[in-house]
Formats: C-alpha cells, sequence, structure tokens
C-alpha cells in the first residue's frame, strides 16, 4: 500500500514538473517573439488540402517570394511605431507536407479551440519538418484547394501557446494577395494580438478594428485594420482587403504585440 501510494506520488510530480516546463517554455517564447531584438523566422508550410493535381501544381510553383509581402508589410508598418528599419521578419517557404493537421473546430466554444489547440501542438511537436535554414520560431501551415472546386474556405486560426497557425487558402494567384492578409493576421495571433471583428457578422469592432477610426465623414474606410479584417463601407457592409497594401496595424495591436507601450 505504501509502494503504491509513492508511485502514485511520484506520478503527480512527474506530471506536475512537465505542466511547469511547459508554461516556462511557453512565458519564454512570448517573450523571446515579442521582444524584437532578434529576427523571427516564419517557416510557411503547404498542404494540398483536397488532393487535386491543380492544387498540386500551384504549391510546386510557390518561392520564398510568394511571401515577401508579409515581411514588407511587418517593416513598414513597423516604421510608422519608430522601430529600426531592419528587417524584423523573415518569410521562408518550407518543403510540402503530406499529413494534414488536426481539423479546427467550426464555431468558438472555448473548449473546442483549446482541445484543437492541444491536438495541434501536439501534431506539430511529434513530427518534424526540416528545411534549409535556420530553426523556426513560428510555423504557418497553409491549406491550399482549388478555388474552382470549393467556393468557401474554413476559418483559419492562429495560437500564441505553440507559435503555431493553420491558414485555409485558394491555390490561385488571383487570391495571394488576399492569402498574405489571413496568413499575416494569423501570425500577429501568435505574437499576441486579438481579433477586432464581431464573431458573428464579421464586421469589424469600432474603433479599435479600424484602421482610419477618426475618420470623417467615418465611412467608407479606404484600409482595413489587419486584425479587424476586413474594410468597412458602412455600419454593416464591409469588404476583404484585396491584398496587405490596403491593410494596416492599429496602434491597440501594435501595443499588443509589444511595439510600443
Amino acid at each position: 500500500m505504501a509502494s503504491s501510494r509513492f508511485f502514485r506520488q511520484l506520478r503527480i510530480l512527474a506530471l506536475l514538473f512537465v505542466l511547469l516546463v511547459v508554461a516556462v517554455d511557453a512565458w519564454l517564447a512570448k517573450a523571446r517573439t515579442t521582444d524584437w531584438n532578434d529576427p523571427l523566422w516564419v517557416v510557411v508550410y503547404p498542404i494540398n488540402g483536397d488532393s487535386r493535381s491543380s492544387t498540386s501544381a500551384y504549391i510546386g510553383n510557390l518561392t520564398d517570394d510568394t511571401f515577401l509581402p508579409v515581411r514588407d508589410f511587418i517593416a513598414r508598418e513597423a516604421g510608422r511605431y519608430g522601430l529600426p528599419g531592419n528587417e524584423l521578419v523573415h518569410i521562408r517557404l518550407g518543403p510540402e507536407i503530406h499529413e494534414i493537421p488536426p481539423v479546427p473546430p467550426s464555431g468558438r466554444n472555448v473548449f473546442s479551440v483549446g482541445l484543437w489547440s492541444l491536438q495541434l501542438r501536439y501534431w506539430v511537436m511529434r513530427t518534424r519538418w526540416r528545411y534549409d535554414g535556420p530553426p523556426a520560431d513560428i510555423r504557418i501551415f497553409v491549406k491550399f484547394y482549388d478555388d474552382e472546386w470549393r467556393s468557401q474556405l474554413a476559418h483559419s486560426l492562429g495560437l500564441q501557446k505553440g507559435l503555431v497557425g493553420v491558414v485555409n487558402a485558394f491555390a490561385s494567384r488571383a487570391y495571394a494577395g488576399r492569402t498574405n492578409v489571413v496568413l499575416t493576421h494569423e501570425l500577429l495571433h501568435t505574437l499576441g494580438a486579438t481579433d477586432k471583428y464581431n464573431l458573428n457578422s464579421n464586421q469589424p469592432v469600432y474603433p479599435a478594428g479600424y484602421a482610419e477610426p477618426d475618420r470623417r465623414p467615418l465611412y467608407p474606410q479606404s484600409t482595413a485594420e489587419i486584425m479587424g479584417g476586413r474594410i468597412p463601407e458602412s455600419d454593416t457592409r464591409s469588404v476583404m482587403p484585396a491584398s496587405l497594401r490596403d491593410t494596416v496595424i492599429g496602434s491597440i495591436t501594435a501595443r499588443e504585440i509589444r511595439w510600443v507601450n
């Protein structure tokens, strides 16, 4: 009986130690990725989401340059907040992944999202993907789909815990600009930025989700706040920006990712 109690206590201590290590690692990762002392390495891993040959052909034509607008957007916006002009983020294309990550929940139930988060982080941890470059600070998995065979995409998600994101995108050059907008949105989630749109209507929330909250007249807005996600045309209508040229990082988002105090 005493031996059984001892081993039970030992297992509990071991579990507490693992939880402590995970918590400390998460805290250190958060501090490191938002101190902006060194460039962050972001690796984008493409995935063929529908197994179509057209999607595979599109993935085969991807290069690092496909995602350079993300790097340039971060640099441009950082400059507006007085950060040094050096590159804050490096974007690299990783190898195509032939495994499908855990599917995100369709809703925003906290328990469901939390469970998916654990499943995704375990999926990333148990499988290592190598690429020719420095170790990734942040991993973004982009599931591509043929736009002629799929009319809608599931919601994309980014996690600060684990520094990982899953983006759903169309395998089309016509949608490349929008893909980079969504990728950047989820990338900023991994750095601590929060959504600034109504989860039911997808309308940007005023004023945090507006690029120009002091504009008069208020509508139509000319650009989107990146975490607001859309360009408001009225208090009930908004449109998706075509590219990162039509987006900015607002002051609240800048504060969340520690660009300003």
